[in-house]
Order: structure tokens, then sequence, then C-alpha cells
């Protein structure tokens, strides 16, 4: 046995443990000894001893190398170039694929040059368990950064991702390209604290589910972000940007729609679209939105309280026998745990009232059951007192769901005016939409 056959066997016994198969070449000759360690190796016939370890290589890679990696492979085998290569950095890795029996097998090269700078040492590693471990790892990760970006309750992004987006928009916007064009849509459920307060958080949670589902539909080509209890962003771009204001009508529309039927969510939207020549960054296209959304909210919210006020008086439907016997009930349950005082309750659906009996006897009104006593009743109050009361009203129907305390004056049936003061609720049925209104009446 040669010396470097005997070095070699030394450097196998010593190695073999790591790797799945070992080669020590002489760089000047191409003259190599090799030892195999892994069964799959055993598979492919390589000589114990060769003498040209370079054109060895790549025919043995042209037969079980994946085609993707072989000329990256094939490029490593260069004789000329591993010498400058290993000169210059003594060791050189590469990862690459095998193909065996049709099965993919991850591997690594390593080159290490020897001591005497006339051999080098060809490693190859079966790093297929590693690649597979790393691939997990990878997938819980990707899977954990999807989640950090999704929010739990809609499916959609969340504040994370909205604020990286966000990012994104500045650097594009720091760049300075004068083609750029984008429009931020904010868009907030009217009355979420209501539903909450009124029905309970789950059916808060499924009306902030058919927002997002509503707003996902209307902007479908744009990414929509959840940033808060009930609040979404939508940025347009491309086709969604060229049809932005048919886009926020259509969600007006579904919302006006949703608000009349109390079927689903209202939604106000706002949008601002960002100019080039003013915007430095895209917080203040953001805040326009911000601002237009608040006032399109207002909006509704004042639409919604004078459509209510403007049908006391204004419905002719004539209440049913068995909402009549509701009624009553609901008057019974009030006017017991009132203790004193005029109370009065009122069906929103068909303006159709029940009122206390002292009330009717003390102010003269016409019976305990009315239609439009709202009406009947605002005759009573001082001239003076009346933008009191109605802006109390307001207040109940636009959200708030109990008239705050009041103090004003009403003209009994003697025509002496007494001081009263008030306090008044809602009652929303299963969409949460007023389907009762009522209160007591205290003498002072």
């Amino acid at each position: 046995m040669s010396q470097q056959q005997e070095a070699f066997n030394q450097i196998a016994i010593t190695l073999g443990k790591l790797f799945d198969n070992l080669y020590y070449v002489d760089l000047e000759t191409g003259h190599y000894y090799t030892h195999v360690t892994s069964r799959q190796f055993g598979e492919i016939e390589i000589p114990r001893e060769g003498d040209d370890f370079f054109a060895e290589a790549k025919k043995i890679a042209a037969k079980y190398v994946h085609p993707d990696d072989l000329e990256e492979i094939n490029r490593t085998f260069e004789r000329d170039e591993m010498i400058r290569r290993l000169y210059r950095s003594r060791t050189f890795s590469v990862s690459f694929r095998l193909v065996f029996s049709g099965r993919i097998v991850h591997m690594r090269l390593i080159e290490i040059m020897c001591e005497d700078d006339k051999h080098f040492l060809c490693c190859l590693e079966n790093t297929e368990e590693e690649y597979q471990r790393n691939a997990e790892q990878e997938k819980n990760l990707e899977s954990a950064r999807r989640m950090a970006r999704r929010d739990a309750l809609t499916g959609i992004r969340n504040k994370n991702a909205f604020e990286e987006y966000a990012q994104s928009i500045n650097d594009e916007i720091k760049e300075g390209r004068a083609d750029y064009r984008f429009a931020v849509v904010m868009c907030d459920i009217n009355d979420l604290k209501k539903i909450n307060d009124t029905r309970g958080h789950s059916f808060g949670d499924e009306a902030i589910q058919q927002a997002s589902r509503l707003i996902c539909e209307v902007f479908e080509h744009s990414p929509v972000f959840r940033i808060g209890g009930d609040e979404f962003v939508v940025i347009l771009f491309g086709r969604d940007y060229e049809n932005r204001e048919q886009l926020l009508s259509r969600l007006k529309e579904e919302s006006l729609t949703n608000g009349k039927s109390r079927t689903g969510p209202v939604v106000a939207g706002g949008m601002s679209e960002y100019d080039p020549e003013t915007d430095s960054e895209f917080e203040s296209v953001f805040e326009r939105a911000d601002k237009h959304m608040y006032e399109e909210k207002s909006l509704i919210k004042n639409a919604q309280a004078r459509g209510i006020i403007h049908n006391f008086g204004k419905i002719s439907e004539t209440i049913s026998p068995e909402r009549k016997r509701l009624l009553d009930g609901l008057f019974g349950a009030l006017y017991t745990v009132a203790g004193g005082g005029y109370v009065y309750l009122n069906d929103l659906r068909y303006d159709y009232s029940r009122w206390s009996l002292p009330l009717v006897d003390d102010f003269k009104m016409e019976s305990q059951y009315m239609y439009h006593a709202g009406d009947l009743w605002q005759k009573h109050i001082h001239p003076d007192d009346l933008e009191i009361y109605r802006r109390a009203v307001d207040s109940a129907v636009t959200g708030h769901g109990e008239v705050l305390p009041i103090k004003y004056r009403a003209r009994k049936a003697d025509g002496t005016y007494g001081v009263y003061t008030t306090r008044g609720f809602i009652l929303t049925d299963n969409n949460g939409g007023p389907e009762y209104f009522g209160g007591i009446i205290i003498p002072i």
C-alpha cells in the first residue's frame, strides 16, 4: 500500500462518520482515491481509485445530479477553476440534488485543501434530514408570519400588515415617481358600540364580519385591512383606483339599503387620493380619508335621526292586535318599575303610543292609546324649551339609546305650565334598529 493510500485510509476513518462519500485527489495529476460509507452511494459504481477525478466526477454527475443543478456542479468540477478557488479560500461548499430511483436527495459538496497544497478532499454529505427540518421550520415561520399579519376575526390583513404596507408606499413616494397613483378609503361600522351594548359582542363580531365581506366584495381588487375594532382601510391601485368613485358610491348604496332594511351593516366610507404635488408621505392621504369618513359617518347618523323623528306622525299602517298586546306588556313592566311620574311608551313601527292615565287626565290628552302622540305632546311644551326637548330625542335616536335628563316646561289642561324632568330610552329590535321609544316624565 502506498503512502498516499495509507494517508487517505486514515482520513477516511476519521471523516467517515461525517460524510457519505470521500475523495482524496491529487490536484496536479487528478489521481484520486475514494471511500464510500453510504448505502445509497453504494448503488453508484464508483471506482476505489482512478486517474482523472475531474472527468469521472462529471461523468457520474451527468447520471445522478438533478438536471436543474447539473450546470452548476459541472462548473464546480472544472479543474483550473477549482485550483484557483482552493488556493484562494482553502474551503468551498455547494448544495445540490441527486436523483436516486426517482427520489430526490439533497446533498452538500465540500472541498478542503490539504496542508501540502498538493491534494484536496472532496466530501459529499447527505443533507436531506437537515433540508426537511429547515423546510418545516420555514413553513412554520411563514405560517406564523402570515398569522401575525391576519386578523383572527375576519381573516383579512390586520394593523401590522397595514403598517408594513404603508411603509412600502412611503418608499415609493420617496422615489418621486411622477406616475405613482393610489387612493385610500377609510371605513367605519355605524353603531357597533350600540350593537355590542344592546345585543352582546357575538352580534358585534358578526357585524364586523359582515362589514368585512361587504368591503372586500366592493373593492375586490384591492388590499383590505382591519386596523381597529370597527375600522377598515382599503388602498386602491390600478382598476379599483380608476373606478374609485363608482366603487365608493356602491358601498354607500349598499349601506343605505342595509340601513333601511336592517339586514346588514351600515358602513361609512371616506376617500382621498394621493397628490404628488402636496403629499410627501402616506399618512397625509390616510388622514384626509379618515376625516372624510367621519364626515360621512355624521351625515348617516343625522339622516337616521331625521328619518326616525320625521316618521313620528307619518306612519299610516294600523297596529296589529299582537303588537298592541306586546306594547301593553312592555308598558306594564315599565309602569311597575317607574315608581311615580308619567309613563309613556311608543311603538316606532306604527307611531302608536300608550300613556299613563294621570298624564292623560292632567293634560287632557284624547286617550290612553294614541297614534302620532309625539306631535301631540310637543304642542304642550313651552316654545322656549322645545329645542331642548328635540335635541334630547335626537340624542337618543342617533345612537346613544338614552335621553339624558332634561328639564322643561309643559302646559297642563288648565293652561298653567309645570316644570318637568324627563328620562327617555330607545329599545332596539333584533337587527339593532330602534323599535320602541319610552320614558318617564316627573313633575318638579
